[in-house]
């Protein structure tokens, strides 16, 4: 029986920044499901990386394939409904809450499934209330939630996530991610997360260290805290 693809692959993938050697020749694979830790120092690449792996960069070099496919000739758009990017400062519109939560069900033309909406925020210990606050009026903590909350509404194939919880505390970055780890185990959605939080490194099944233009493979929980 053939082998079934990688769900996301990275094949020799190099970028530059100022012309200047960033990432070189990167190659790692991401399995449904895979629960992937992603660290190394400040200014390694490691944002510039998931930027690429959600073909919001192109590469100078190299490919990245979905599901055996190359990005670079899929539609972007679609792309990204598979492959999704959960940013460290979060990119809010519209007027309130709900309307970033309603946004994933009306770009799909489904029905807004509200019951959804409303354990989403149970479980990032939102109350109901905050539906109707304006997107203006939320604190650090409290976007980096709605933001979040807003990726995992229709659950993508692939999650990337850039430091989502740093305007947590300790409390909720624990209940962020055990909701995080619950939802992506339920659907088998891959995951990349950066973080430089230990608690949440002993989540994943693997840790991806980024260094000096290159990445190495380890397990979790072998990487000394900085």
């Amino acid at each position: 029986m053939p082998v079934p693809p990688a769900l996301l692959e990275l094949n020799s993938v190099s970028y530059r920044l100022n012309d200047r050697p960033l990432l070189q020749a990167l190659s790692f694979s991401l399995a449904p499901g895979e629960f992937v830790m992603l660290r190394g120092p400040s200014g390694s690449g490691k944002s510039t990386l998931l930027k690429l792996m959600a073909s919001m960069l192109t590469p100078d070099s190299g490919r990245i394939l979905f599901t055996g496919q190359d990005i670079a000739a899929l539609d972007p758009v679609a792309y990204r409904r598979q492959v999704s990017y959960g940013f460290q400062s979060p990119q809010l519109f519209g007027d309130t809450v709900r309307d970033n939560l309603a946004f994933p069900y009306l770009i799909r033309n489904l029905p807004v499934d509200e019951a959804r909406i409303r354990d989403g925020l149970a479980q990032a210990a939102l109350p109901e209330a905050t539906l109707t606050k304006p997107v203006t009026a939320l604190s650090g903590g409290e976007k980096q939630r709605v933001a979040l909350l807003r990726n995992l509404q229709c659950m993508p194939r692939v999650l990337l996530l850039d430091e989502v919880t740093s305007a947590l505390d300790e409390e909720n970055k624990q209940r962020i991610g055990a909701f995080i780890r619950h939802e992506t185990r339920q659907h088998r959605t891959a995951v990349v997360w950066v973080s430089h939080d230990r608690q949440e490194e002993c989540q994943a099944d693997r840790v991806l260290w980024l260094e000096n233009q290159h990445v190495t493979d380890l397990p979790p929980s072998a990487v000394e805290q900085p």
